[in-house]
Protein backbone atom coordinates (compact mmCIF):
# COMPACT_ATOMS: atom_id res chain seq x y z
CA UNK A 1 0.00 0.00 0.00
CA UNK A 2 2.69 2.47 1.01
CA UNK A 3 4.24 2.04 -2.77
CA UNK A 4 0.94 2.29 -4.35
CA UNK A 5 0.20 5.51 -2.58
CA UNK A 6 3.53 7.40 -2.34
CA UNK A 7 2.92 9.33 -5.82
CA UNK A 8 -0.25 10.67 -5.51
CA UNK A 9 0.18 11.26 -2.14
CA UNK A 10 3.53 13.23 -3.22
CA UNK A 11 1.73 15.13 -6.11
CA UNK A 12 -0.83 16.01 -3.76
CA UNK A 13 1.13 16.87 -0.97
CA UNK A 14 3.51 19.42 -3.47
CA UNK A 15 0.35 20.75 -4.29
CA UNK A 16 -1.04 21.89 -1.14
CA UNK A 17 2.44 23.45 0.29
CA UNK A 18 3.10 25.06 -3.02
CA UNK A 19 -0.24 26.83 -3.60
CA UNK A 20 -2.35 26.59 -0.43
CA UNK A 21 -0.02 27.12 1.63
CA UNK A 22 3.58 29.13 0.18
CA UNK A 23 1.61 31.01 -2.96
CA UNK A 24 -1.48 32.17 -0.45
CA UNK A 25 1.21 34.09 1.56
CA UNK A 26 3.28 36.10 -1.20
CA UNK A 27 1.83 39.73 -1.35
CA UNK A 28 1.31 41.21 -5.14
CA UNK A 29 1.00 44.46 -5.46
CA UNK A 30 0.77 46.52 -8.80
CA UNK A 31 2.55 49.73 -9.98
CA UNK A 32 1.46 52.14 -12.45
CA UNK A 33 4.68 53.76 -14.39
CA UNK A 34 4.24 56.87 -16.29
CA UNK A 35 6.84 57.72 -18.79
CA UNK A 36 8.80 60.67 -19.20
CA UNK A 37 7.69 62.87 -22.38
CA UNK A 38 11.23 61.75 -24.18
CA UNK A 39 13.14 58.65 -24.20
CA UNK A 40 16.04 58.98 -25.94
CA UNK A 41 16.89 55.31 -26.56
CA UNK A 42 13.91 53.48 -25.70
CA UNK A 43 15.20 49.97 -26.96
CA UNK A 44 18.43 49.89 -25.24
CA UNK A 45 17.31 51.70 -22.14
CA UNK A 46 14.62 49.17 -22.01
CA UNK A 47 17.17 45.80 -22.57
CA UNK A 48 19.41 47.26 -19.74
CA UNK A 49 16.44 47.71 -17.35
CA UNK A 50 15.36 43.61 -18.11
CA UNK A 51 18.57 42.36 -17.93
CA UNK A 52 18.98 44.52 -13.93
CA UNK A 53 15.98 42.58 -13.13
CA UNK A 54 17.47 39.39 -13.83
CA UNK A 55 19.19 38.83 -10.09
CA UNK A 56 15.26 38.10 -8.99
CA UNK A 57 15.95 34.81 -9.72
CA UNK A 58 16.19 32.75 -6.87
CA UNK A 59 16.05 29.14 -7.19
CA UNK A 60 15.05 27.07 -3.58
CA UNK A 61 17.43 24.33 -1.97
CA UNK A 62 15.36 21.18 -0.97
CA UNK A 63 14.49 22.72 2.50
CA UNK A 64 12.82 25.65 0.80
CA UNK A 65 11.34 23.34 -1.67
CA UNK A 66 10.06 20.55 0.20
CA UNK A 67 9.37 21.76 3.69
CA UNK A 68 8.51 25.30 2.78
CA UNK A 69 6.54 24.73 -0.42
CA UNK A 70 8.62 27.30 -2.63
CA UNK A 71 7.68 26.77 -6.35
CA UNK A 72 10.92 25.37 -8.47
CA UNK A 73 12.23 28.68 -9.54
CA UNK A 74 10.92 30.44 -6.33
CA UNK A 75 8.57 34.04 -6.64
CA UNK A 76 10.84 35.31 -9.26
CA UNK A 77 8.30 36.43 -11.43
CA UNK A 78 7.21 39.94 -12.59
CA UNK A 79 4.52 40.88 -14.90
CA UNK A 80 4.79 43.60 -17.47
CA UNK A 81 1.13 45.21 -19.04
CA UNK A 82 -0.36 47.04 -21.30
CA UNK A 83 -3.49 48.04 -20.94
CA UNK A 84 -6.18 50.15 -22.79
CA UNK A 85 -9.96 50.87 -20.98
CA UNK A 86 -12.28 52.68 -23.25
CA UNK A 87 -8.65 54.04 -24.89
CA UNK A 88 -7.03 55.19 -22.44
CA UNK A 89 -3.68 54.04 -22.04
CA UNK A 90 -1.97 52.76 -19.16
CA UNK A 91 1.58 50.97 -18.20
CA UNK A 92 1.34 48.58 -15.57
CA UNK A 93 4.08 46.40 -13.64
CA UNK A 94 3.07 43.79 -11.23
CA UNK A 95 5.46 42.40 -8.77
CA UNK A 96 6.08 41.04 -5.02
CA UNK A 97 5.72 43.41 -2.09
CA UNK A 98 9.15 42.91 -1.19
CA UNK A 99 10.57 43.47 -4.89
CA UNK A 100 9.15 46.76 -4.98
CA UNK A 101 12.05 48.95 -3.72
CA UNK A 102 14.51 47.40 -5.99
CA UNK A 103 12.02 47.25 -9.23
CA UNK A 104 11.65 51.05 -8.87
CA UNK A 105 15.27 51.84 -8.05
CA UNK A 106 16.17 50.09 -11.98
CA UNK A 107 12.96 52.03 -13.45
CA UNK A 108 14.39 55.30 -12.19
CA UNK A 109 17.69 54.61 -13.35
CA UNK A 110 16.91 53.93 -16.47
CA UNK A 111 14.09 56.39 -16.92
CA UNK A 112 14.97 59.26 -13.82
CA UNK A 113 12.04 61.59 -14.95
CA UNK A 114 9.95 58.22 -14.77
CA UNK A 115 6.48 58.56 -12.32
CA UNK A 116 5.93 55.39 -10.23
CA UNK A 117 2.74 54.66 -8.21
CA UNK A 118 1.36 51.82 -6.26
CA UNK A 119 -2.17 51.25 -7.33
CA UNK A 120 -5.16 48.75 -7.40
CA UNK A 121 -5.59 46.31 -9.90
CA UNK A 122 -7.37 47.13 -12.79
CA UNK A 123 -8.67 43.59 -13.46
CA UNK A 124 -10.70 43.71 -10.12
CA UNK A 125 -12.67 46.44 -11.76
CA UNK A 126 -15.21 44.66 -13.95
CA UNK A 127 -17.49 41.85 -12.75
CA UNK A 128 -14.75 38.52 -11.63
CA UNK A 129 -17.82 36.48 -13.60
CA UNK A 130 -17.32 37.06 -16.88
CA UNK A 131 -18.31 35.99 -19.52
CA UNK A 132 -21.80 37.16 -18.05
CA UNK A 133 -25.43 38.48 -20.11
CA UNK A 134 -23.57 41.77 -19.88
CA UNK A 135 -20.04 41.20 -20.82
CA UNK A 136 -18.09 38.94 -22.94
CA UNK A 137 -14.19 38.29 -23.82
CA UNK A 138 -11.81 37.51 -26.31
CA UNK A 139 -8.86 35.77 -25.32
CA UNK A 140 -5.92 34.01 -26.31
CA UNK A 141 -1.92 33.27 -25.51
CA UNK A 142 1.23 33.61 -27.89
CA UNK A 143 3.68 31.21 -28.41
CA UNK A 144 6.52 30.99 -30.51
CA UNK A 145 6.23 29.10 -33.88
CA UNK A 146 9.71 27.54 -34.11
CA UNK A 147 12.02 26.37 -31.02
CA UNK A 148 13.15 28.40 -28.96
CA UNK A 149 16.78 28.85 -29.60
CA UNK A 150 15.49 31.19 -32.99
CA UNK A 151 15.25 34.62 -32.32
CA UNK A 152 12.69 36.91 -32.79
CA UNK A 153 13.33 40.20 -35.25
CA UNK A 154 14.86 42.69 -32.66
CA UNK A 155 14.56 46.17 -32.25
CA UNK A 156 18.39 46.15 -34.26
CA UNK A 157 16.79 45.62 -36.99
CA UNK A 158 14.62 48.56 -36.71
CA UNK A 159 17.71 50.79 -36.59
CA UNK A 160 18.91 51.97 -39.89
CA UNK A 161 21.93 53.62 -38.16
CA UNK A 162 22.24 52.89 -34.73
CA UNK A 163 24.47 55.56 -33.83
CA UNK A 164 21.85 58.28 -34.57
CA UNK A 165 18.88 58.53 -31.69
CA UNK A 166 16.64 60.00 -34.09
CA UNK A 167 16.32 56.57 -36.03
CA UNK A 168 15.37 54.75 -33.10
CA UNK A 169 12.74 57.84 -32.94
CA UNK A 170 11.07 57.17 -36.15
CA UNK A 171 11.48 53.38 -36.56
CA UNK A 172 9.21 51.84 -34.28
CA UNK A 173 6.44 49.40 -34.03
CA UNK A 174 5.31 50.70 -30.62
CA UNK A 175 3.13 53.91 -31.64
CA UNK A 176 1.12 52.12 -34.47
CA UNK A 177 0.01 49.92 -31.40
CA UNK A 178 -0.63 52.61 -29.01
CA UNK A 179 -2.62 54.80 -32.38
CA UNK A 180 -4.71 51.48 -32.47
CA UNK A 181 -5.49 50.91 -28.55
CA UNK A 182 -6.16 54.97 -28.19
CA UNK A 183 -9.35 53.82 -30.60
CA UNK A 184 -10.84 51.27 -27.94
CA UNK A 185 -14.03 52.77 -27.77
CA UNK A 186 -16.57 53.09 -25.12
CA UNK A 187 -17.50 49.82 -23.13
CA UNK A 188 -14.29 47.86 -23.88
CA UNK A 189 -10.82 47.06 -22.95
CA UNK A 190 -7.85 45.56 -24.19
CA UNK A 191 -5.55 43.84 -21.77
CA UNK A 192 -1.73 42.58 -22.36
CA UNK A 193 0.34 40.60 -20.18
CA UNK A 194 3.80 39.56 -20.67
CA UNK A 195 4.92 37.76 -17.54
CA UNK A 196 8.61 37.21 -17.12
CA UNK A 197 11.01 34.78 -14.78
CA UNK A 198 14.62 34.42 -14.96
CA UNK A 199 15.91 31.09 -15.45
CA UNK A 200 19.30 29.57 -16.13
CA UNK A 201 20.48 26.67 -18.13
CA UNK A 202 19.57 23.78 -15.87
CA UNK A 203 16.15 25.29 -15.34
CA UNK A 204 15.21 24.97 -18.75
CA UNK A 205 18.09 23.65 -21.19
CA UNK A 206 17.55 26.38 -23.52
CA UNK A 207 21.37 27.31 -24.22
CA UNK A 208 22.44 23.43 -24.74
CA UNK A 209 19.67 23.46 -26.91
CA UNK A 210 20.93 26.45 -28.97
CA UNK A 211 24.34 25.28 -28.79
CA UNK A 212 22.90 22.14 -30.71
CA UNK A 213 21.24 23.34 -33.18
CA UNK A 214 23.83 25.75 -33.89
CA UNK A 215 26.42 22.63 -34.77
CA UNK A 216 23.51 21.23 -36.80
CA UNK A 217 23.23 24.66 -38.82
CA UNK A 218 27.26 25.06 -39.27
CA UNK A 219 27.23 21.28 -40.00
CA UNK A 220 29.81 20.88 -37.55
CA UNK A 221 31.51 17.33 -36.51
CA UNK A 222 30.23 15.54 -33.68
CA UNK A 223 33.26 14.98 -31.28
CA UNK A 224 35.07 11.55 -32.32
CA UNK A 225 34.09 7.97 -30.28
CA UNK A 226 36.57 5.62 -30.69
CA UNK A 227 35.45 2.06 -30.94
CA UNK A 228 37.22 -1.24 -31.19
CA UNK A 229 35.89 -4.28 -33.94
CA UNK A 230 37.56 -7.21 -34.92
CA UNK A 231 41.17 -6.36 -32.63
CA UNK A 232 41.39 -3.44 -34.93
CA UNK A 233 40.58 0.42 -33.59
CA UNK A 234 38.07 2.73 -35.82
CA UNK A 235 37.08 5.95 -35.06
CA UNK A 236 33.49 7.37 -35.65
CA UNK A 237 33.49 10.76 -37.60
CA UNK A 238 30.54 12.64 -38.90
CA UNK A 239 30.63 10.99 -42.42
CA UNK A 240 31.38 7.27 -41.04
CA UNK A 241 33.63 4.74 -39.40
CA UNK A 242 37.03 4.59 -41.14
CA UNK A 243 40.38 3.56 -39.33
CA UNK A 244 42.52 6.24 -38.46
CA UNK A 245 44.99 6.23 -40.72
CA UNK A 246 42.13 6.92 -44.09
CA UNK A 247 41.03 9.78 -41.88
CA UNK A 248 42.96 12.70 -43.19
CA UNK A 249 42.09 11.97 -46.33
CA UNK A 250 38.44 11.90 -45.60
CA UNK A 251 38.11 15.18 -43.84
CA UNK A 252 37.87 18.00 -46.01
CA UNK A 253 39.92 21.15 -46.69
CA UNK A 254 37.22 23.88 -46.38
CA UNK A 255 35.65 24.19 -42.89
CA UNK A 256 32.06 23.23 -42.62
CA UNK A 257 31.62 26.61 -41.89
CA UNK A 258 32.61 28.27 -45.18
CA UNK A 259 30.29 26.46 -46.93
CA UNK A 260 27.04 27.86 -45.59
CA UNK A 261 24.98 30.09 -47.41
CA UNK A 262 24.43 33.66 -46.59
CA UNK A 263 20.91 33.08 -45.28
CA UNK A 264 21.93 29.73 -43.43
CA UNK A 265 25.13 32.33 -41.94
CA UNK A 266 22.23 34.77 -41.19
CA UNK A 267 20.41 32.31 -38.87
CA UNK A 268 23.31 31.03 -37.26
CA UNK A 269 24.56 33.98 -36.14
CA UNK A 270 21.31 34.95 -34.82
CA UNK A 271 21.68 32.02 -32.72
CA UNK A 272 24.46 32.39 -31.34
CA UNK A 273 24.09 35.90 -30.37
CA UNK A 274 20.76 34.84 -28.66
CA UNK A 275 22.04 32.43 -26.93
CA UNK A 276 24.15 35.02 -25.38
CA UNK A 277 22.30 36.75 -23.42
CA UNK A 278 20.17 36.51 -20.40
CA UNK A 279 17.17 34.30 -20.50
CA UNK A 280 13.94 34.89 -19.64
CA UNK A 281 10.94 32.32 -19.30
CA UNK A 282 8.24 34.32 -20.54
CA UNK A 283 4.19 33.96 -21.37
CA UNK A 284 2.20 36.69 -23.17
CA UNK A 285 -1.67 37.00 -23.23
CA UNK A 286 -4.46 39.17 -24.19
CA UNK A 287 -7.85 39.83 -23.18
CA UNK A 288 -10.16 42.03 -25.19
CA UNK A 289 -12.90 42.81 -22.83
CA UNK A 290 -16.35 44.50 -23.66
CA UNK A 291 -19.78 44.68 -23.06
CA UNK A 292 -21.82 42.47 -25.43
CA UNK A 293 -23.25 46.00 -27.40
CA UNK A 294 -20.32 47.01 -27.64
CA UNK A 295 -18.31 44.74 -29.56
CA UNK A 296 -15.88 45.44 -32.35
CA UNK A 297 -14.55 42.51 -33.43
CA UNK A 298 -11.27 43.93 -34.96
CA UNK A 299 -9.99 45.15 -31.64
CA UNK A 300 -9.35 41.68 -30.56
CA UNK A 301 -6.30 41.13 -32.97
CA UNK A 302 -4.56 44.81 -32.24
CA UNK A 303 -1.63 42.66 -30.46
CA UNK A 304 -1.13 40.23 -33.43
CA UNK A 305 -0.62 42.99 -36.02
CA UNK A 306 2.14 44.71 -33.48
CA UNK A 307 3.80 41.19 -33.06
CA UNK A 308 3.81 40.44 -36.92
CA UNK A 309 6.76 43.32 -36.86
CA UNK A 310 8.90 40.67 -35.15
CA UNK A 311 8.01 37.75 -37.27
CA UNK A 312 10.78 36.49 -39.37
CA UNK A 313 10.48 33.28 -42.03
CA UNK A 314 13.76 32.51 -41.93
CA UNK A 315 14.29 32.81 -37.75
CA UNK A 316 11.00 32.61 -35.57
CA UNK A 317 7.42 34.09 -35.26
CA UNK A 318 5.26 35.11 -32.82
CA UNK A 319 1.37 33.83 -33.18
CA UNK A 320 -1.77 32.96 -31.36
CA UNK A 321 -2.04 29.62 -29.58
CA UNK A 322 -4.80 27.55 -30.85
CA UNK A 323 -4.87 25.41 -27.82
CA UNK A 324 -6.08 28.41 -25.34
CA UNK A 325 -7.86 30.56 -27.52
CA UNK A 326 -11.39 31.10 -26.89
CA UNK A 327 -12.70 29.99 -29.96
CA UNK A 328 -14.23 26.18 -30.52
CA UNK A 329 -14.83 24.66 -33.98
CA UNK A 330 -16.64 20.92 -32.49
CA UNK A 331 -18.27 19.12 -30.56
CA UNK A 332 -20.00 21.05 -27.61
CA UNK A 333 -18.93 24.15 -28.82
CA UNK A 334 -21.27 26.07 -26.21
CA UNK A 335 -19.82 24.61 -23.07
CA UNK A 336 -16.05 24.17 -24.38
CA UNK A 337 -16.04 27.75 -25.20
CA UNK A 338 -17.63 29.25 -21.83
CA UNK A 339 -15.19 27.08 -19.97
CA UNK A 340 -12.56 28.03 -22.13
CA UNK A 341 -13.28 31.70 -21.53
CA UNK A 342 -13.56 31.25 -17.84
CA UNK A 343 -9.83 29.57 -18.13
CA UNK A 344 -8.08 32.06 -19.64
CA UNK A 345 -9.90 34.85 -17.28
CA UNK A 346 -9.06 33.45 -14.07
CA UNK A 347 -5.42 32.81 -15.19
CA UNK A 348 -5.12 36.84 -16.60
CA UNK A 349 -6.42 37.81 -13.37
CA UNK A 350 -3.41 35.51 -11.92
CA UNK A 351 -1.13 35.26 -14.27
CA UNK A 352 -1.04 31.85 -14.62
CA UNK A 353 0.71 29.83 -16.87
CA UNK A 354 -1.31 29.16 -19.53
CA UNK A 355 -1.12 25.04 -18.86
CA UNK A 356 -1.24 25.73 -15.11
CA UNK A 357 -0.27 24.43 -12.63
CA UNK A 358 2.52 23.63 -15.49
CA UNK A 359 5.24 26.39 -15.20
CA UNK A 360 7.63 24.48 -18.14
CA UNK A 361 6.45 23.32 -21.77
CA UNK A 362 3.66 24.28 -24.21
CA UNK A 363 3.01 27.75 -24.02
CA UNK A 364 5.36 28.85 -22.41
CA UNK A 365 8.79 30.89 -24.94
CA UNK A 366 12.49 31.71 -23.83
CA UNK A 367 13.15 35.35 -24.44
CA UNK A 368 16.33 37.22 -23.71
CA UNK A 369 16.50 40.66 -22.52
CA UNK A 370 17.05 41.90 -26.08
CA UNK A 371 13.94 40.27 -27.31
CA UNK A 372 11.51 41.78 -23.90
CA UNK A 373 12.79 44.97 -24.99
CA UNK A 374 11.65 44.78 -28.56
CA UNK A 375 8.16 43.81 -27.31
CA UNK A 376 7.74 45.74 -24.31
CA UNK A 377 9.45 49.18 -24.19
CA UNK A 378 8.07 52.78 -23.81
CA UNK A 379 7.49 55.10 -26.76
CA UNK A 380 10.49 57.37 -27.70
CA UNK A 381 8.06 60.84 -27.95
CA UNK A 382 4.93 61.20 -25.78
CA UNK A 383 4.31 64.43 -27.36
CA UNK A 384 3.36 63.02 -30.59
CA UNK A 385 1.30 60.06 -29.69
CA UNK A 386 -2.25 60.31 -28.89
CA UNK A 387 -3.18 62.48 -25.65
CA UNK A 388 -4.68 58.73 -24.06
CA UNK A 389 -1.40 58.19 -23.71
CA UNK A 390 0.26 58.87 -20.72
CA UNK A 391 3.14 61.46 -19.96
CA UNK A 392 4.76 62.97 -17.65
CA UNK A 393 4.50 66.49 -18.10
CA UNK A 394 7.06 68.41 -16.73
CA UNK A 395 10.18 67.41 -14.56
CA UNK A 396 10.26 67.26 -10.93
CA UNK A 397 13.14 68.05 -8.13
CA UNK A 398 13.83 68.01 -5.23
CA UNK A 399 14.55 70.40 -2.45
CA UNK A 400 18.25 72.09 -2.45
CA UNK A 401 20.63 70.68 -0.20
CA UNK A 402 21.55 73.05 1.56
CA UNK A 403 17.92 74.43 2.50
CA UNK A 404 17.85 75.47 6.16
CA UNK A 405 15.60 73.29 8.42
CA UNK A 406 15.12 75.97 11.29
Amino acid sequence: MPIVFYFPAKILYKWWINWEVWYKELEWIMLEIIPPSEVLKPFRAMEDTFTALWPIYDGPNWREKWCEGELDLGPAWVSFETVSIEGQIHFYLRCLKDQQNFVESIIHTHYPDAEISQTSDYTQNVPQNVPNKDYDIYGEDYVFLREDPYPIRTYKFFEIRPEEIEAEKKIDPLPNLLEALSKVGKGEQVWFQMVICPILDVDVPWIKAGKDLADKIARRPSPPKDKTIAGETFRTIVHGTVPFENEAKEESVIPPEMKLTPGEKEVLAAVEEKISKLGFKTYMRVIYLYKREARYAPNARIFRSYFLHFNTQNLNSIRFWGATRTKIHYLFRKRRLYTRKKNIFSKYIKRFTPKFPKRVGPGICIFNAEELATVFHFPADTSKLPPSVPRVAAKKGGPPPNIPFE
